[in-house]
This record gives C-alpha cells, sequence and structure tokens, in this order.
C-alpha cells in the first residue's frame, strides 16, 4: 500500500481583530449602514426632530408675517410702516432663524453622538 500524501498546512494571518463589544451588541451606524428597520427608525427619529423644529418656526413665522396686511390697512402713516417692519417684524425673524438653526445643530448632534455611541 502506497502512503496518501498529507496535505500541507497553510497558515492564514490577518490583522488583529480588537473585539472589545459584549455578545449581542451592535452599533446604530451598522444598522443605518445595512438598512435595517431599526437604522430606519433612527434616521426617521431625526427627521421628525428637524420636522418638528421646522413647523415650529413656520408657525411663528405665519403669526409674525401673516396680519402685517391688516397692520398696513390700520396704519395710514407711511414712515410708520417701515418702523413695523425695520424694528418690530425683522429683529424677530433674525432671532427665530438663529434659533432653527442651533436647534437643528443640536439635532444632528444628538443623532451623531446615539450614533457613534458616545
Amino acid at each position: 500500500m502506497a502512503q496518501e500524501p498529507t496535505e500541507r498546512r497553510v497558515v492564514v494571518t490577518g490583522p488583529p481583530r480588537h473585539t472589545r463589544r459584549a455578545f449581542g451588541y451592535y452599533r446604530p451606524q451598522t444598522e443605518i449602514d445595512e438598512q435595517t428597520t431599526l437604522g430606519h427608525t433612527y434616521v426617521r427619529s431625526l427627521m421628525r426632530s428637524q420636522l418638528r423644529a421646522a413647523l415650529l418656526v413656520f408657525t411663528v413665522l405665519v403669526l409674525l408675517v401673516g396680519p402685517l396686511p391688516l397692520v398696513f390697512l390700520t396704519i395710514r402713516n407711511h414712515g410708520l410702516e417701515w418702523v413695523v417692519l425695520g424694528f418690530c417684524l425683522y429683529p424677530p425673524l433674525v432671532l427665530l432663524a438663529a434659533w432653527y438653526v442651533r436647534r437643528a445643530e443640536r439635532n444632528e448632534k444628538d443623532f451623531v453622538r446615539l450614533v457613534e455611541d458616545r
């Protein structure tokens, strides 16, 4: 009987794996990248918070700008119309815009913090 040649062992090497995670641990970023239901829920929560802030700003904007035609009908003095526009309307609009930008950035930072597990 002839002996069959034994196959040579091959050693496969690669970069070391750092597995610090506990069993069953998941990363939200992976869930979002793989477009799972949970990832969709994360993105949807960000979109809802951004939409909520935008609707609040829109409501305040309508309440500020909507009554202006009625105000201008009651005011016959043209100089007073410019005062209403310049001092009563534009400063609240600038403050509203600044609030919206801060709120949107805070929503995004919270989302990134959630996704990156910080």
